[in-house]
C-alpha cells in the first residue's frame, strides 16, 4: 500500500505533460499471444493503469524478428510515454548475434532505449528426465568430460537465449556436451522424456509441471540462491560452477524521455508489481519480483549486453 501510494503521489505531482502523457499507455510485447511475455504484461497491465490513477494501459503485440520488430517500433516512438516495451532477454543478444551474422546491429538496449524498471526473472534451470542416473549437474558434466559427444542438450532453437545459456554453462565449467537445437521447447521436452537427448535448460513456468509430474527432474540452478519452490534443488555456485544467469523482462521506453516521466512510470512500475493482484501470481508463473530502477536497470542491460556479446564471440556463434 505504501508502494502504491508513492506512486499515486508522484502522478499526481507530475507536470501536466506528463500527466497527460499518461492517460493512454500502448505496452508492446515483441512476441505473439500466449507466451510468458504476454502473460506478463496483461497480468501488468491493469494493475499498472491503476497505479497511474486510471490510465489505460492495452497491451500490443508486435511479433518477429525473435523480438526486434516490436522493439524498433518502440525506439522510433514519441518519446512522450505512450509507447513502452516489455522487453526480455533478446533485447541484450540481438546485438551480437546480428553483428556475427554480418548484419547492421539495429540498436543497443543500454543507450537506444530509455530502460524504466526492471520487473521480474526467472532464473535458469538445468532439467534432466526423472530417470537420469546423475544427481546433479557436476555429476552430468563429469560424465560429458570422461565421455566425450555422449551427453546432448536442448534448446529451443539456434541462438535462442535457452541455446546461449548452454554455451555459457560450457564456458564457465570448461565441459563440452552437444548442442541439439529444436524449433521450439514442446519437441525438446518430448526427446527428454523418450531419452534422445540427457538435459535442457528451461524457466521455472517450463520446468514445474514436469517437475511437480515427477517426469523431469533439476539438477541445477543458474541462481545464486535456491529456490523457496526447488529446496533441493543446488545451485551452480554450490556445484562449483560459477554461473548466475536468468531470463528476465523490464520496462523501456524510446531514448530522449524526460526524466519526471520516466521517474513517474518506474514508481508506478514498481507499485504494480508490488501489488496483490500482480505479486500473488508470480510464483505460478515462476517468476521472482526485480526492483530496479532507470539507472540499475541501464547497468544490467550493458553488464548483459556485454556478457552475451562475449559468449556469441568466443562461441562462434551464428544465427540460422
Amino acid at each position: 500500500m505504501r508502494i502504491a501510494r508513492r506512486a499515486l503521489l508522484a502522478a499526481s505531482l507530475a507536470t501536466p505533460a506528463v500527466a497527460q502523457a499518461l492517460r493512454t499507455i500502448r505496452l508492446i510485447v515483441p512476441f505473439a499471444p500466449g507466451g510468458g511475455s504476454d502473460t506478463l504484461a496483461r497480468l501488468l497491465a491493469p494493475a499498472l493503469g491503476a497505479a497511474l490513477g486510471g490510465a489505460s494501459v492495452v497491451v500490443e503485440n508486435r511479433a518477429g524478428a525473435g523480438s526486434q520488430i516490436g522493439a524498433e517500433a518502440v525506439m522510433r516512438s514519441a518519446p512522450d510515454g505512450t509507447t513502452l516495451l516489455l522487453g526480455d532477454t533478446p533485447l541484450v543478444t540481438i546485438p551480437a548475434l546480428q553483428a556475427a551474422a554480418g548484419r547492421p546491429v539495429p540498436f543497443q538496449a543500454a543507450v537506444d532505449f530509455t530502460p524504466i524498471a526492471a520487473i521480474a526473472a526467472a532464473p535458469a534451470l538445468i532439467l534432466v528426465a526423472q530417470n537420469a542416473p546423475w544427481r546433479d549437474t557436476r555429476e552430468m558434466l563429469a560424465a560429458a568430460r570422461a565421455r566425450p559427444g555422449t551427453i546432448n542438450v536442448a534448446s529451443g532453437g539456434v541462438a535462442t537465449s535457452t541455446h546461449l545459456m548452454i554455451e555459457l554453462l560450457q564456458l564457465r565449467s570448461g565441459v563440452q556436451v552437444t548442442h541439439v537445437p529444436y524449433r521450439g521447447t514442446g519437441a525438446a521436452i518430448q526427446d527428454l522424456l523418450s531419452g534422445q537427448v540427457q538435459a535442457m535448460i528451461q524457466a521455472m513456468a517450463t520446468a514445474a509441471p514436469l517437475v511437480a509430474a515427477g517426469q523431469m527432474r533439476v539438477i541445477g540452478v543458474a541462481a545464486d540462491h535456491r529456490l523457496a519452490e526447488l529446496p533441493d534443488a543446488p545451485t551452480l555456485r554450490e556445484q562449483g560452477i560459477d554461473l548466475v544467469s536468468a531470463f528476465w523482462w523490464g520496462v523501456l521506453g524510446p531514448p530522449g524521455m524526460a526524466a519526471p516521466l520516466v521517474d513517474t512510470l518506474s514508481t508506478a512500475l514498481q507499485a504494480a508489481m508490488a501489488s496483490e493482484s500482480v505479486s500473488s501470481r508470480l510464483p505460478t508463473l515462476g517468476l521472482e519480483r526485480l526492483t530496479l530502477g532507470p539507472t540499475p536497470f541501464r547497468d544490467m542491460l550493458a553488464a548483459e549486453t556485454a556478457r552475451w556479446r562475449d559468449v556469441v564471440q568466443t562461441a562462434g556463434i551464428k544465427p540460422e
